[in-house]
């Protein structure tokens, strides 16, 4: 796995180390534990958990419980820009692209007005990856906050028979 922290100085240092915590609990290695913010614990995480080989989750000071003080993602251009916070709802990009408080689990994405579509996030970052609505669903490929597709099931067999690239 890849990382890259800046310096006070503005430097900045890259890493590729292999890694050793599994950050989102499903047994498979996604994480390095180390000291990001100089407290001299190893409490803090950096990790990759798209698969891409690149960190893209910042967690810091993590307790025995795995509950951190903070956690951040990366934007999807390399910078550690947004705040996820557990148990907050979660925040979600309108098809126009415009960020959207996201008031419960379901909210009206295509602006229809018919039905509210669902929301997920799979990656625990605080922004909605995935939204199903009746017949069609919406993915965020890249965890960049925009959807990347849009899946059709026009003959509600419950499989899609049909993806967009938006």
């Amino acid at each position: 796995m890849d990382y890259c922290l800046g310096e006070p100085d503005g430097s900045a240092r890259i890493w590729s180390v292999d890694a050793d915590t599994d950050l989102d609990g499903d047994g498979r290695l996604d994480g390095v534990g180390l000291d990001v913010d100089g407290d001299g614990l190893l409490d803090d995480v950096l990790a990759d958990l798209d698969g891409d080989g690149t960190a893209e989750h910042a967690v810091l000071d993590r307790d025995d419980d795995g509950v951190a003080e903070a956690y951040v993602t990366d934007d999807g251009t390399g910078t550690w820009t947004v705040a996820a916070d557990r148990g907050a709802p979660l925040r979600w990009f309108g098809l126009d692209g415009a960020e959207q408080p996201a008031t419960g689990a379901a909210v009206d994405l295509d602006g229809d007005g018919a039905a509210a579509e669902r929301l997920a996030d799979l990656d625990g970052d605080g922004l909605a990856d995935r939204a199903f609505g009746t017949g069609r669903a919406w993915v965020d490929t890249d965890a960049d906050g925009r959807w990347d597709v849009r899946l059709t099931d026009s003959d509600s067999d419950t499989r899609a028979d049909r993806a967009d690239y938006l």
